[in-house]
């Protein structure tokens, strides 16, 4: 299935798109329950689960995409259904709860930046108010010079891990979608100390979309081609099948020190070619186009302001 978030008319609205159209589920939504899991972490916590949206819809666990799957093969058109050509998409999960970044998981992007593979993971996080929409245009600050793009596989956490192991990781993702981890160099590389966490966290630097596809239709994460285009320009080419740490191994690393919860996110990292060590250094400006495609997901595409 591919979820997306929509604005119809001033209505936000979440869907699953279909080849006639975008079947509405908010209302269906409504009436089912979060899992036992979310409701525990609410009364430890006191947040409240999420009402509505692709949350609300994360939350439910694995036994309520199990039902939404069912619930779309079994409608047959008496629900609303919207033209996709006809909406206004958002980012799928516009509310995501952490989005952790992960440096320099790919060979040949460890190459070209001067330093080897790290013997772990490389950690960082990307705030969650940096999120913004496919087909959008996203404003580079006046104070940054070095605007950077970087095309990656976004993994959709789907249920509380904390301490899995490698064997069990992908049992915890929902879904798969894109992410353009924009990042302001001279924040990362220019300064000391180094604030990687301020250079990829400026307002609208983590476009997301257009949807995202349920991982029963994405069995191997490592088994996806990543193409990245600017002005039409291909600057960037890898199979995620070259990461350094592929997907299982990143959720069981991560869930040692921090417990992912449904709706978190992880951008896996970038493939070589990225703006700032190219010969000469390539930023983006005014009126670029950014279009990231990644096999049997689709498309994201957005702009420069």
């Amino acid at each position: 299935m591919k979820l997306i978030t929509y604005k119809r008319g001033e209505t936000i609205c979440t869907g699953v798109v279909r080849d006639d159209g975008i079947l509405r589920i908010d209302d269906w939504l409504a009436a089912q329950p979060v899992s036992p899991q979310t409701r525990a972490a609410s009364l430890v916590s006191g947040a409240a689960p999420a009402g509505t949206g692709v949350l609300r819809l994360l939350q439910g666990g694995s036994a309520l995409m199990q039902a939404l799957a069912r619930h779309v093969a079994q409608e047959s058109g008496g629900a609303p259904r919207d033209a996709l050509d006809a909406v206004t998409l958002y980012a799928p999960l516009p509310n995501p709860g952490k989005i952790i970044g992960i440096g320099r998981n790919y060979g040949d992007h460890a190459k070209e930046t001067g330093s080897g593979p790290f013997e772990k993971p490389r950690i960082f996080a990307k705030l969650s108010s940096t999120v913004s929409a496919p087909n959008g245009v996203v404003a580079c600050p006046p104070d940054v010079q070095k605007m950077d793009f970087e095309g990656e596989l976004a993994v959709v956490i789907g249920s509380r891990a904390r301490n899995v192991d490698q064997a069990h990781a992908l049992g915890h993702v929902a879904g798969y979608t894109i992410l353009d981890d924009l990042s302001a160099r001279e924040l990362q590389f220019d300064i000391s100390p180094p604030q990687t966490t301020f250079a990829k966290s400026k307002d609208g630097f983590t476009p997301i979309g257009p949807w995202i596809v349920t991982s029963d239709e994405i069995p191997d994460p490592q088994a996806l081609e990543l193409t990245t285009w600017v002005n039409d320009e291909q600057v960037q080419h890898a199979s995620t099948g070259d990461m350094i740490f592929p997907v299982a191994a990143l959720i069981a690393y991560i869930s040692r020190t921090l417990t992912l919860e449904p709706g978190d996110m992880i951008a896996t990292g970038t493939p070589a070619g990225v703006g700032a060590f190219r010969k000469p250094p390539r930023y983006l400006a005014a009126g670029d186009r950014i279009r990231i495609a990644i096999s049997k997901i689709g498309t994201l595409e957005h702009q420069i302001g």
